[in-house]
Order: structure tokens, then C-alpha cells, then sequence
């Protein structure tokens, strides 16, 4: 099948400070649809397109030295599209793993998946689970994919965990912290990287769409004009230039 792909190698990856890459990036991959619609093809040939961009950009951040990358791949508000695009994109983590696996088990990558999982149809969650338990053993980045996740969802579920902790006597809600809530976070396993330092939005849109709104309180946010598959290594390392280019103070100041 005819394929817009890229180059794989970008002038700027040998200019970025290696000490300084950044831990966790998070990307809401946007602009699927639109790409597909310039070229004349229908929306579904932007989301699997899209899927290629993911294997690039995967291996890339790897290589780069980056610990976690988080991919917003079906947020709990997509379920409104329409229901041959759902079921498409449903397919998509089937197909996707079915054939990105022995690649990211080379590459010593981790899968994790990160949602409401247990809504997804049979097939989706047998092809994340497998991904996740072929891949248990590589010890390199973490590709974690939001799938059927809401930021706000995730925040009330987390409520819910503390309040039942506080009502069965575990927890005293004078004791609840930053400590606690981030505890009870779909994020929890990332452990010291549950917070993105670096989040990503392709195709020129600029909101969170609620996406990791607890996570991202103090993340450096880049917009890129490009969409999503058309986002390619230089891109990438564009934005971690940019990223190393601000001064991260977290509230303080720097003496």
C-alpha cells in the first residue's frame, strides 16, 4: 500500500544536550482525519497512516533516551464518532501489535496501556494485554497508550479509591496529599515518572483535551502546526530543543 513516509533521521537529534532529553513525553496524536482529507482518502486511511508515525516516533524517543512515552491513542469522549471510525480504530491496537511487537521487544521496549480498558471490545484487550506480557521483560522506555482514557474520568475514579480508603477506616483524610492522589492515578506504575515533563499536541490545536490534566501541572507544552502523520523525527527533536530551551523553574526561582 502506498505509504507517505519520512525520513528516519534528523540533523537537529546530534545538537540536543543528551543529559537534558526529557523523561516522559506525553502526544495527543491529532490530525489523523484532516491529513487523510487533504490527500483525498477517506479518514480511515489517516489512522492508519497515523499508526506508522506511532512505530516512527516510538523507536526514535527510544533511541533518544527518553524513559516513558504516553500516546493518547481513543479518549472516553471518541466513542461519539462515527461507529465505522470506532470500529476501525478498535481494529487498529490488533493490528498495530500484531505486527510492532517483535519490533519493540528488539528495541527493549515496554508496552503499558492505560484506561478504562475493561469497556474495549474482546479483541482490543486481548491485543493489549499480549503486548503487555510480551514485552514484561525488556527493561527500556515504557510506550504507554491512554486507550479509553478522560483525564476528569481518571481524576473521579481516584476519588473514589481515596474515599472508599477514608471510609474503611485505611485513611484519614487529614493524612490525603499530593502523595495520595497521585497514588491512586492510572499513572502510579510509572512510579518517578508519572509526571510528563514534555507534552506534545500535533495539528495546530492548542488545548489539553482533557488529557493527564493532574500529571501535566508543571509539563513544558509545545503545539506543532504539523499533523500527526506528517510528525517525523525532525519534529520531534524540534520540540525537545524547545524543551530544553525553557527555563523550568516549578513555581520558584532559580538563584
Amino acid at each position: 500500500m502506498f505509504s507517505f513516509r519520512k525520513n528516519k533521521t534528523s540533523e537537529l537529534g546530534s545538537q540536543l544536550d543528551p543529559q537534558r532529553i526529557p523523561a516522559h513525553v506525553a502526544i495527543i496524536m491529532d490530525g489523523n482525519g484532516r491529513w487523510a482529507q487533504k490527500k483525498h482518502r477517506p479518514r480511515l486511511f489517516g489512522h492508519k497512516e497515523g499508526m506508522e508515525t506511532v512505530k516512527l516516533i516510538t523507536k526514535h524517543a527510544s533511541r533518544l533516551g527518553v524513559k516513558v512515552l504516553t500516546l493518547y491513542a481513543f479518549s472516553t469522549e471518541n466513542w461519539k464518532r462515527p461507529e465505522d471510525e470506532v470500529s476501525y480504530l478498535m481494529q487498529l491496537p490488533v493490528d498495530f501489535f500484531d505486527t510492532f511487537v517483535p519490533e519493540l521487544v528488539a528495541e527493549n521496549v515496554q508496552v503499558n496501556v492505560m484506561g478504562y480498558t475493561d469497556r474495549l471490545p474482546k479483541k482490543t484487550q486481548k491485543a493489549a494485554a499480549d503486548a503487555i506480557a510480551d514485552t514484561k521483560a525488556n527493561t527500556g522506555m515504557i510506550l504507554n497508550f491512554a486507550l479509553n482514557y478522560g483525564g476528569r474520568s481518571e481524576i473521579v475514579t481516584a476519588v473514589q479509591k481515596i474515599a472508599a480508603q477514608a471510609a474503611s477506616g485505611q485513611l484519614l483524610p487529614a493524612d490525603i496529599n499530593e502523595k495520595t492522589v497521585d497514588q491512586a492515578l492510572m499513572t502510579a506504575p510509572l512510579g518517578r515518572y508519572a509526571d510528563p515533563d514534555l507534552l506534545i499536541r500535533t495539528s495546530g490545536e492548542e488545548r489539553i483535551s482533557n488529557f493527564l490534566l493532574w500529571q501535566i501541572a508543571y509539563s513544558e507544552l509545545v503545539f506543532t502546526e504539523k499533523l500527526w502523520p506528517d510528525f517525523d523525527a525532525a519534529a520531534f527533536d524540534a520540540a525537545i530543543a524547545t524543551y530544553q530551551g525553557r527555563d523550568r523553574r516549578f513555581g520558584g526561582l532559580k538563584k
